[in-house]
């Protein structure tokens, strides 16, 4: 059986990063045919980790997610969508695995040092972040997902619940399903950078282009985009590394002949950057335009989408509970069966 899970985390509405990193792919993989079981979820939970302040916060979020996940095309019909934390048997399996990982480890994950220096955490890690990769690894196995689509800042993640698995099938026997990573096919989606030219596309240093941000917003971000600091006169030849606008058109454009094209254009001189980040504000409104309308419509009808998160989260909840079953009769204790 090929299963699918993944998610995110309801800190904030979902921007272009999400889209081209896990978004567009679930959407098509949900539409191939090709899988048995498909499980979204969102990992509120493990956003309490650092947001531990502000629960409300992350309840507004699971709707904006919720809307985000309905208006780039996923189906309820076709993928169980759910919350995170009203799966309780997540929880359980969270706590039996914590026995066979090290602090060090957790500690040496790539994926949360770099997170704990974002943060500024320092000495002062809550220890349910310290522990989200255990989280993650309870909400992967829950379901025997042996597919999981994620950007490539999460490989690591993803790396160590393969180690958590292997752990537990060496001491209880083969219970649970060693999942496999699915990554972007183009490259450049795998880690979008920032409209400012950072690393990574991030709510956190707020350079963001979100799916909901109306046409005026997105046009005046893309102005604002980092292009090459050298290339001053239209006349001057432009660079292309490390230019966000030529790496956008790379991610979002279909066209490649017509980039391919500009860029040699570019290169050249005689290209400007204005022309440049007027075509692509025109590719990202074609794409966000039919995304925006969707949105608008689920948003009429909160108590609609409520039921069909409510709806999937049962669905996901029987399946843990199957598994957790599983793993606490191969543990021995299940003392009242």
């Amino acid at each position: 059986m090929k299963t699918i899970l993944t998610g995110d985390r309801p800190t904030g509405k979902l921007h272009l990063g999400h889209y081209v990193g896990s978004l567009r792919e679930r959407v098509r993989l949900q539409n191939s045919g090709e899988f048995d079981k498909i499980f979204i979820m969102i990992a509120d939970a493990q956003a309490l980790t650092d947001h531990a302040g502000t629960p409300a916060a992350v309840r507004e979020n699971i709707f904006n997610v919720a809307l985000d996940y309905l208006a780039v095309g996923l189906d309820p019909a076709k993928s169980t969508l759910f919350i995170q934390s009203q799966v309780a048997e997540l929880f359980e399996l969270t706590a039996y695995y914590m026995n066979v990982v090290t602090v060090a480890r957790l500690e040496r994950n790539p994926t949360v040092k770099n997170e704990i220096a974002q943060k500024n955490f320092s000495t002062s890690i809550p220890a349910g972040f310290l522990c989200y990769p255990i989280s993650q690894a309870a909400d992967i196995t829950a379901f025997d997902a042996n597919i999981v689509p994620v950007g490539e800042d999460q490989a690591p993640m993803l790396e160590q619940t393969r180690e958590i698995v292997r752990k537990m099938n060496e001491l209880y026997g083969e219970i649970l399903v060693e999942p496999d990573i699915l990554l972007p096919q183009n490259q450049v989606c795998r880690r979008l950078p920032g409209i400012d030219g950072k690393a990574k596309m991030s709510k956190t240093l707020g350079n963001c282009i979100y799916l909901s941000d109306d046409s005026k917003t997105v046009a005046a971000k893309v102005k604002d985009m980092y292009t090459d600091p050298l290339h001053i006169r239209v006349s001057d030849p432009g660079h292309l590394e490390g230019n966000v606008v030529f790496t956008y058109l790379d991610a979002f454009c279909e066209d490649k002949e017509t980039v391919a094209e500009m860029k040699e254009h570019y290169q050249r001189g005689g290209l400007g950057d204005v022309k440049v980040k007027r075509f692509l504000t025109e590719v990202l409104e074609d794409i966000l335009t039919p995304i925006r309308n969707r949105r608008a419509e689920y948003e009429k009808n909160p108590a609609e989408v409520m039921k069909m998160l409510k709806d999937g989260t049962k669905v996901a909840r029987e399946k843990a509970a199957e598994v957790l079953g599983r793993v606490k009769r191969a543990m021995k204790i299940n003392y009242f069966d």
